[in-house]
């Protein structure tokens, strides 16, 4: 049996699945999707905390569940590291003795030298004895990572570990999870419903709605080759469109949209006259260089008008009216500025052939 972690689920009911992942040792994999797309219940269900209907789960070479063969072990005996959003830490103990809570099956003397071990590499060190209500959210989350890694998991599973903590706060979590990821050899399973913190954290990302795994890869392919519209648009790819294959040349495959036509990467198994979809990041989307350079084949340039300008940070979203479609790109701030671009002003942008990914179209 392969080692890391293993898991094939199915069920109509109550909770529909009908998901496949797999977690190799010392990898993150991500479970993307949007609420009530079953990312949650496949945490528990390798916890051992849900019993689904039918299908098996097994981490480093054992079975722990197995629909056919009556197996299903307890939670105790997975020995699994949970962290959930709401930290869980016992409210009454200290963050010694919290960690410590999770090696009851040690000698006390070697349970408390672990605990005290694992705070100093999650810098808590010389807070051993603060109550939960003593220590910060981040320092809150800070014990519940020892807390799950003192005890030894075969798999680490993470539950929206950073949302309840700030933005500041959740940066520091994810630069320290970096480092114990490092060390760490075993599966770590991370649900988020944050595109940015899967993309960073994650090697691999599974993509979920109504229980069902749609698209496993890791973060770049995912975001640069979606396997449907669907998963284009959970992934929140804003530039989704209608086209037609016109022909296939030996560099590129020209398609028809709107009142252009498009020079994007070869896309063979699309036939001539085949109505598709496409898909492109708002990266692809720029504004047009003074002097455009002669080799950029896949360059396609299109006059378009702003529609609507959004300040988010240090960038501007930026609504494009082309056609009967609505193209969105983000422009830096100052940029922006440097163009002096305003609402309702005429602009020409170039589309990146290269950046354009061809789906099947929607039935």
């Amino acid at each position: 049996m392969p080692d890391g972690l293993h898991l094939r689920l199915t069920q109509e009911s109550p909770i529909p699945l009908n998901a496949e992942i797999a977690c190799a040792p010392g990898e993150v994999l991500a479970l993307v999707g949007p609420s009530g797309s079953g990312k949650s219940t496949l945490l528990r269900s390798i916890a051992g905390l849900y019993s689904p209907r039918y299908g098996q789960i097994t981490c480093a070479g054992e079975t722990w569940f197995d629909s056919t063969a009556g197996i299903n072990m307890a939670t105790a005996q997975r020995r699994v590291g949970m962290v959930f959003q709401s930290f869980a830490l016992f409210p009454h103990l200290n963050a010694l003795d919290n960690v410590a809570e999770a090696m009851l099956d040690l000698p006390l003397k070697e349970r408390y030298k672990r605990a005290r071990s694992w705070l100093q590499r999650v810098h808590l060190g010389g807070m051993e004895t603060r109550l939960p209500r003593q220590l910060s959210g981040g320092q809150q989350q800070r014990v519940a990572v020892a807390r799950a890694l003192a005890r030894q998991p075969r798999a680490l599973l993470l539950d929206e570990p950073f949302s309840a903590v700030d933005r500041a706060t959740r940066e520091a979590l994810y630069q320290e999870l970096a480092e114990l990821r490092e060390e760490l050899k075993m599966p770590v399973v991370l649900v988020t419903h944050d595109l940015d913190e899967a993309t960073l954290l994650a090697d691999r990302m599974s993509i979920l709605n109504h229980g069902q795994t749609l698209q496993t890869d890791t973060p770049d392919r995912v975001l640069r080759a979606p396997a449907s519209a669907e998963v284009a648009r959970l992934m929140g790819m804003r530039n989704l469109f209608s086209g037609r294959v016109i022909q296939h040349e030996a560099t590129h495959t020209l398609i028809q949209w709107n009142e252009w036509r498009l020079r994007v990467r070869l896309h063979p198994r699309f036939q001539p006259g085949d109505t598709i979809q496409w898909v492109m990041p708002t990266s692809g989307v720029l504004l047009m260089p003074t002097r455009p350079h002669e080799d950029e084949m896949l360059d396609n340039p299109i006059d378009v008008q702003i529609e609507s300008m959004l300040a988010l940070g240090e960038n501007y979203r930026i609504t494009l009216s082309a056609g009967d479609d609505r193209l969105t790109m983000q422009v830096p701030r100052y940029l922006a500025q440097r163009f002096s671009l305003l609402v309702g002003q005429g602009l020409p942008v170039r589309l990146r052939g290269e950046t354009i990914h061809l789906l099947p179209a929607e039935s």
